[in-house]
């Protein structure tokens, strides 16, 4: 059966969201950071999580995972199905049957979760004994194992290793081992790639994508590069104002972007026949999400906008198979 709100089948995938609403109160007033989204995984895929700074992709990550910054967010309505289990409504310490064992971040930055107080290897061994209960000898040659399967060089010595005394790339690649060493079913990488520099980038892209095979982790994957999606992603999801705006198969939005703002996301992206002098820009600001206006929240910056898109927020809109998007141009 055909679901217009995640755009899958009635198969049960590994994770579904739906109707996910998280609001931000504070002194100036109430944000809404996630606002009705809704989207689902299958086992093994990667879903492209897009948008501009501020549109609320990484307050959904801490969203599935529960890990929002008390008492300010709070999660007001919705539902966050992990593999069948209802994450939203669960304590900190149901909780931790899921983060670190079937679930795992990586953060944008990987010195804001490895701790420059203890090495590498002791903070991979957490990860270990999360599953693992055998003797230490043995947890010990799993996380030189998983340090290894990350392309860590000289992976016994460097477990003895400080974040410190490492590059950006290689304290990425041991967030990636943890994820490894916990055999995690669901990876939420937010970012991971902001910190490096080209080159480290590609070969950490295609780290990622060999261990989702090897493993077959299904990955959730926040980034405001399109050419990183093209390459990673099976489902693109783009947000904007805290909304998922549209939701498809990646070749299909490329080839045919249905929101004026996936299409000016993609228009903004320089190509080798590019000749312009300038890049297209989408003109004005995203809109303060404690007063957002009244219909489509893109409308006051859309070239295409008329009466109905003021005044009224359009639904999410089927247009095929694995497809829909809010804009009531595509009606």
């Amino acid at each position: 059966m055909w679901n217009v709100t995640t755009g899958l089948t009635s198969r049960r995938p590994l994770l579904s969201v739906e109707g996910l609403n998280t609001y931000l109160f504070t002194k100036s007033g109430v944000l809404k950071a996630v606002d009705d989204v809704s989207f689902s995984i299958d086992h093994g895929q990667c879903l492209g999580l897009v948008g501009e700074s501020g549109s609320g992709k990484s307050m959904t990550c801490l969203s599935i995972i529960q890990l929002l910054p008390e008492p300010v967010a709070k999660i007001v309505g919705g539902s966050v199905v992990f593999d069948g289990e209802e994450l939203v409504g669960k304590s900190r310490s149901e909780m931790r049957k899921y983060c670190g064992r079937r679930m795992f971040l990586i953060l944008q930055d990987p010195m804001t979760s490895l701790n420059p107080s203890f090495t590498i290897g002791g903070q991979v061994l957490e990860a270990v004994r999360l599953r693992y209960r055998g003797p230490a000898r043995e947890a010990w040659e799993r996380v030189v194992s998983a340090l290894r399967a990350v392309g860590i060089p000289a992976a016994r010595q460097r477990a003895h290793s400080y974040p410190h005394q490492m590059s950006g790339g290689m304290r990425q690649r041991v967030v990636g081992a943890m994820a490894v060493a916990g055999e995690a079913d669901l990876l939420i990488a937010d970012e991971p790639t902001t910190a490096l520099d080209v080159t480290i980038q590609a070969e950490y892209l295609a780290l990622l994508q060999e261990l989702q095979r090897e493993k077959n982790m299904t990955v959730l994957f926040v980034t405001h590069d399109l050419g990183i999606v093209a390459h990673m992603c099976d489902r693109v999801a783009v947000m904007y104002a805290g909304k998922i705006v549209e939701f498809a198969d990646v070749l299909d939005l490329f080839d045919r972007p249905a929101h004026p703002y996936t299409r000016a996301l993609l228009d903004s992206v320089p190509t080798v026949e590019c000749k312009a002098t300038r890049l297209p820009a989408i003109d004005g600001q995203p809109p303060d999400l404690r007063g957002l206006p009244p219909g489509c929240s893109f409308a006051p910056r859309c070239r295409h906008a008329f009466e109905m898109c003021r005044k009224e927020a359009p639904p999410a809109l089927a247009l095929g198979p694995n497809r829909w998007a809010r804009c009531w141009l595509v009606q």
